[in-house]
């Protein structure tokens, strides 16, 4: 028994925990939680816990169905919201089949194969995720109309505000578990609040998002609330996205920075660059994995639709923040498209694979964009080769098709899963008949 695992049992003990929630995602970026008892851990940790694979989404086919949920110590962590006599714990699972070989259709193991194989190349893949999402008074009942907890705005305060409370509590109970926020602030819409993790390793960042939603979820709950990460819950009103800032270490050093050059970006954060936006379109069914991510991508409110890059132009997919003089270690890039309900593991290992590509291949990063990329016409855009993203789940879908790419990174299993599944997503979409449809034709046609 490794030292984390003594660690564990240890402070289970000290601290009088009586379950330990086992935690894993399924292919869509769902949380699965199965419980144990104290008694169980040893056995947890050398044998792993076994479930019914086949009964989560895109885990496993029937015939296969034996899993094992394997707990990865060093993620231990106490639930806050608990209590703390008679608490619980969590930890975040890899997914193994009966003979201990990892799950090929393991969220979390798909972006560890990511991570090694940037490993190989002498490189770390750290991110730090802006997340947004919306609090509304009413539970969620697709019936009524959702009522935002406020009315205000970007950056606003709101005296005694209900945001103000709720960030406040979250937040503590985020930095209890030990995951670092760097900003929080009321975001543009009414009722939307945007919560900053500190950056971190891929994979740790990954599992900070999933334990961030529940944090979130539960906090609301305590105030009476409703949280959603939903893209785009409020037709007339921004939708909430992941911005994802990227950038890729070499021991100590940043990969992306060199003195002297334009932006302060290396050669290598310009080919990484010239990788998203090549395969920008391929990766947006993972990026932006719902019917109503597309809403939020071509609904406007600052969410990209085109790609392209540029300095601190926030209409760009791709953006490079300012380069502040003495942070070498703070240059980095920003991946626009990603929204806040992405399965994050899966999200992390595209854009990691999407950007290798483009050091790998010695992509050429085309003229960044200087102006409003919405304001331009379609001529203009095209005249300077600006291409759009797919305008709908069924577009994303048929571009990821025929990516070798998404394939090669998610591996058989998960990109068959995600293409069947979000073809009967679409399907499903398609066959509504809508109320903007009833309001607008049944009393003319």
């Amino acid at each position: 028994m490794d030292r984390q695992q003594e660690f564990v049992l240890r402070t289970v003990e000290e601290r009088d925990i009586r379950f330990i929630r086992l935690w894993f995602t399924d292919v869509l970026g769902i949380l699965k939680s199965v419980a144990v008892a104290p008694a169980e851990l040893e056995n947890a940790f050398s044998e792993g816990i076994g479930f019914d694979g086949s009964a989560i989404e895109g885990l496993t086919r029937v015939y296969e169905a034996d899993m094992l949920a394997k707990p990865d110590p060093s993620t231990f962590q106490v639930l806050p919201w608990r209590g703390e006599r008679h608490g619980t714990a969590r930890m975040f699972c890899d997914i193994q089949t009966p003979d201990g070989e990892p799950s090929l259709a393991d969220s979390r193991h798909v972006l560890k194969r990511a991570l090694q194989r940037a490993g190989d190349k002498g490189f770390t893949f750290y991110t730090h995720p802006e997340v947004e999402f919306y609090l509304f008074e009413n539970p969620a009942d697709p019936d009524k109309p959702l009522v935002p907890v406020d009315t205000a705005g970007y950056f606003d305060h709101v005296a005694r505000g209900t945001g103000h409370d709720f960030r406040r509590a979250a937040i503590t109970m985020l930095e209890s578990m030990g995951i670092s926020v760097e900003f929080s602030h009321h975001e543009a819409g009414p009722g939307q609040n945007e919560i900053d993790l500190r950056y971190a390793d891929a994979l740790t960042t990954a599992d900070n998002i999933m334990t961030f939603r529940t944090v979130v979820k539960e906090v609301a709950l305590e105030q009476g609330l409703h949280a959603s990460f939903m893209p785009k819950p409020l037709a007339d009103h921004p939708g909430s996205g992941m911005h994802s800032h990227l950038s890729l270490f070499e021991g100590d050093r940043n990969a992306f920075h060199e003195p002297g050059a334009p932006f302060e970006l290396s050669s290598t954060a310009r080919k990484f660059i010239a990788g998203l936006l090549h395969h920008a379109a391929e990766i947006t069914a993972i990026t932006n994995q719902y019917v109503n991510s597309y809403k939020r991508m071509w609904g406007g409110a600052e969410a990209p639709s085109y790609i392209c890059w540029g300095h601190n132009n926030r209409s760009a997919l791709v953006r490079v923040p300012m380069y502040k003089p003495g942070k070498v270690n703070s240059s980095r890039v920003e991946y626009r498209g990603v929204d806040a309900a992405t399965n994050p593991y899966l999200s992390y290992a595209v854009l990691l694979a999407a950007g290798l590509k483009g050091i790998e291949e010695n992509y050429e990063l085309p003229e960044g964009a200087e102006d409003d990329v919405w304001e331009l016409t379609d001529g203009e855009r095209r005249a300077m080769g600006i291409q759009p993203l797919p305008s709908s789940l069924d577009q994303a879908i048929a571009v990821m098709e025929s990516s070798e790419l998404v394939a090669e990174t998610l591996g058989e299993h998960v990109f068959d899963f995600v293409l069947r599944n979000k073809r009967e997503e679409w399907n499903a979409y398609r066959a509504q008949v809508t109320p903007f449809e009833l309001k607008r034709f049944l009393p003319v046609l």
